[in-house]
């Protein structure tokens, strides 16, 4: 069975709209207090489930006709995304290390994908 492209549209599609409910978490969680009404209230919280939300809902079409060893891989793309969003929103530093975890991230999507041929 082969993935169509279809479905791995949807599956980075998936990533990158997950990736901003990683984000909207993280700005919501430094809003909170100890208060429960900091929380009911906290609209990025709130945003950062809808995107995890929105997230599988494209994830699980992608599902549907594709392969889950190929698939499921591609969601690590997703980390790339964030780490990006992380230093343009939050400040957090871009080092080697990083950057050698996306290297690897992306090695190991592209030997996955080559046995979907």
């Amino acid at each position: 069975m082969k993935t169509p492209l279809s479905s791995i549209l949807l599956v980075l599609l998936a990533a990158f709209v997950g990736s901003f409910g990683a984000v909207f978490l993280k700005s919501g969680a430094g809003r909170l207090h100890r208060q429960i009404r900091t929380l009911l209230l906290n609209w990025r919280l709130a945003a950062g489930i809808g995107f995890f939300v929105l997230s599988s809902f494209f994830f699980v079409l992608g599902l549907r006709e594709g392969e889950l060893s190929v698939l499921y891989p591609m969601v690590a793309l997703g980390y790339i995304w964030t780490l990006f969003w992380s230093r343009l929103f939050f400040g957090e530093p871009l080092t080697r290390n990083k950057f050698l975890g996306i290297g690897l991230i992306l090695v190991g999507i592209v030997i996955l994908n080559l046995g979907n041929r």
